[in-house]
């Protein structure tokens, strides 16, 4: 009686899924908390439609989506990587759309007192102790943004020795709050996140390119109806508009 019982919660549950509709999205590390709730609200619209959200930094990403993983979506934290998917003939151009802005900030532990001016004048080596995180310099979107900064002011060969490039925008932050780098260069969004870290201060815009956010369907994605709804939701809903401005994100016009 109980090997019936068994057999037949198993079958349902495979036919339950059988009978789901899978939308699989791949995120920056930095949509983590604006996606998940996006995800949340959507599915409890659409209960037999089941979101799966893949974060992570937007190269390693789109490395994968390169490499052949199932996605749907791709949500990256730079025009680049989005035009590296369709050089790729991956994603196709006329379905990219740049939907968000962010900004790049340097941050600390609130228990520091570090000074910051984003002028050349401004010595910021010397302004902390410890090391500076961010993401890595040469792939991640966080990094690069970060790389072309320090250039403009002047102040990456006076911070050689002393940066830490981690795998993600998220990493660079807890390394932060955890007090490993005194000084960390993520986007605003994340800083917002965090009861530990302090924005000390705002990179201006002219300093790197401009921090945009494009959203697309993949390949697989274009063929999967479900993909195709969950990317006009993100988009265009009010609902998701609100929750990316709840974070810090400006809409892009």
């Amino acid at each position: 009686m109980k090997k019936s019982l068994f057999f037949s919660v198993c079958l349902a549950s495979i036919f339950s899924a059988a009978h789901a509709d899978t939308v699989k999205i791949y995120a920056a590390a930095s949509l983590t908390n604006a996606i998940s709730d996006i995800e949340k609200i959507y599915e409890k619209q659409h209960p037999k439609t089941d979101v799966v959200a893949v974060f992570g930094a937007s190269s390693a990403l789109a490395k994968q989506v390169e490499a052949g993983a199932s996605s749907d979506l791709y949500f990256s934290a730079d025009q680049d990587w989005m035009n590296y998917l369709v050089q790729k003939k991956l994603i196709n151009s006329s379905s990219v759309h740049p939907i968000l802005l962010n900004q790049l900030v340097a941050i600390s532990p609130k228990h520091l007192t570090i000074h910051f001016k984003p002028q050349s004048s401004f010595n910021f080596a010397k302004a902390f102790q410890g090391r500076l995180c961010t993401g890595q310099m040469e792939s991640v979107p966080a990094g690069k943004y970060a790389k072309q900064s320090l250039t403009k002011l002047n102040w990456l060969d006076q911070l050689k020795g002393r940066i830490v490039g981690t795998d993600d925008v998220r990493s660079a932050l807890a390394f932060v709050e955890r007090g490993e780098c005194d000084v960390g260069i993520v986007y605003k969004t994340d800083a917002l996140i965090s009861q530990k870290v302090k924005i000390i201060g705002t990179f201006p815009a002219n300093s790197h390119s401009p921090i945009v956010y494009p959203l697309a369907l993949t390949r697989q994605g274009v063929q999967n109806k479900e993909a195709v709804q969950f990317e006009k939701f993100i988009q265009k809903s009010t609902q998701a508009k609100a929750i990316f401005q709840k974070y810090g994100f400006r809409l892009n016009p």
